[in-house]
């Protein structure tokens, strides 16, 4: 028997434990330490969906976050409709290679559409050739590259 396809949703209020999980992992993974009280603004903005930001969150059949997807919707100054910047994705690490990550990326798609966002874009590590596996399947490789200050 086939397992079940993956399902995302909208985060919501009551995923802050196991969206905390998630969030920790995932900031483990990139080195980069946050303050609790940006952690909690971010899990804030993210569930209300204010500032333009929204979250998504793939879950288990009991319903538990098992992998997350952070989306910023911003205007351009090259198109009439916003971008969606796909800012934070992370599946925690037994879930990976059920299709979860595949399946936060489409349906972050399907949030941009219905906003309507003309782009979908993110960045990543140079060394997480697993996510980028997957992104070269998904999406298009650009010759951007990232500056910051």
């Amino acid at each position: 028997m086939a397992a079940e396809p993956p399902r995302v949703r909208g985060l919501e209020e009551g995923d802050r434990g196991p969206w905390l999980a998630l969030w920790e992992g995932y900031l483990r993974y990139y080195r980069q330490p946050l303050g609790d009280e940006v952690t909690r603004a971010t899990f804030d903005r993210l569930w209300r969906r204010e500032n333009g930001l929204a979250g998504l969150v793939c879950v288990d059949a009991a319903d538990r976050p098992t992998g997350l997807a952070h989306l910023i919707f911003h205007p351009s100054t090259w198109s009439i409709g916003p971008y969606c910047y796909l800012e934070d994705l992370f599946v925690a690490p037994e879930q990976r290679g059920t299709g979860a990550g595949r399946a936060l990326i489409e349906a972050s798609y399907v949030e941009a559409a219905a906003r309507g966002a003309t782009k979908v874009y993110w960045h990543t590590q140079a060394f997480n050739a697993p996510g980028r596996a997957l992104y070269d399947e998904v999406g298009r490789l650009t010759s951007q590259v990232v500056y910051e200050h």
